[in-house]
């Protein structure tokens, strides 16, 4: 007994297979959707669209091919008179399989296979539609942080807020450019631990590695005033 070129063997071998195949086929046709066994439906899906690939066609020698696998007369015609048009804009997929769980008694896996008969205009359109929606539904938020870093501009703070920094309270890191952000005028240095004030004799030298809002603010990170060591040494 030759080996199935493709999936499991159906009955009790090749004729007997070729057969149940086209008494599937020939069900599919007559009714445009049938419920069998998923295995039967995966292997009677390719034949099905053969079928109909020779029915679009639509010549004598086309209509002869398709009647030595389906027998009966009438649904060759049906084939070729009312379902190959309704498929003449669609370049294959003209079956589709839906699982819809096992059978009751041997429990094997069950499935609906069916012709795709909607108009493949109208199944675009709904595609680009249910885009259209998925991409309306972007939050306004997410839109302006991604406007805000485009920017590369901080966010927008009260003046008199607390912000928490990278060295604690009233603390911010540096601008793009090295400049402080607005209200924050004492310097940071990190290597030094030290802060200079604006009226300071090293502020205009010193280069900004954290800024904070106050003396209070960089004294409760850690941080000294510069030239106090030395003021204290002195006195």
């Amino acid at each position: 007994m030759p080996t199935p070129t493709k999936g499991p063997r159906l009955g009790g071998g090749p004729a007997h297979e070729r057969l149940m195949l086209a008494n599937l086929a020939t069900q599919l046709f007559t009714h445009r959707s049938i419920t069998t066994t998923e295995t039967k439906a995966k292997r009677m899906a390719p034949l099905a669209e053969r079928m109909i690939t020779s029915a679009k066609r639509g010549d004598l020698a086309a209509r002869r091919r398709v009647l030595t696998t389906i027998t009966d007369k009438s649904v060759v015609h049906e084939l070729f008179t009312e379902i190959a048009p309704a498929m003449a804009e669609r370049q294959g997929g003209y079956t589709r399989i839906t699982k819809v769980g096992n059978r009751k008694g041997d429990n094997a896996p069950m499935a609906v296979i069916e012709l795709v008969l909607e108009p493949v205009q109208a199944a675009v359109r709904e595609a680009e539609a249910a885009t259209k929606r998925t991409a309306t539904k972007a939050p306004a938020k997410k839109a302006a942080v991604k406007k805000a870093v485009a920017k590369d501009e901080p966010a927008a703070v009260e003046a008199d807020a607390p912000v928490e920094g990278p060295n604690g309270p009233d603390s911010a890191a540096p601008l793009a450019d090295g400049s402080a952000p607005e209200g924050f005028a004492i310097k940071g240095n990190a290597d030094s631990n030290k802060y200079h004030e604006p009226d300071g004799q090293w502020y205009d030298q010193t280069v900004a590695e954290v800024w904070f809002r106050s003396a209070e603010a960089a004294e409760a990170a850690g941080f000294t005033k510069a030239g106090a060591k030395d003021d204290d040494a002195k006195a």
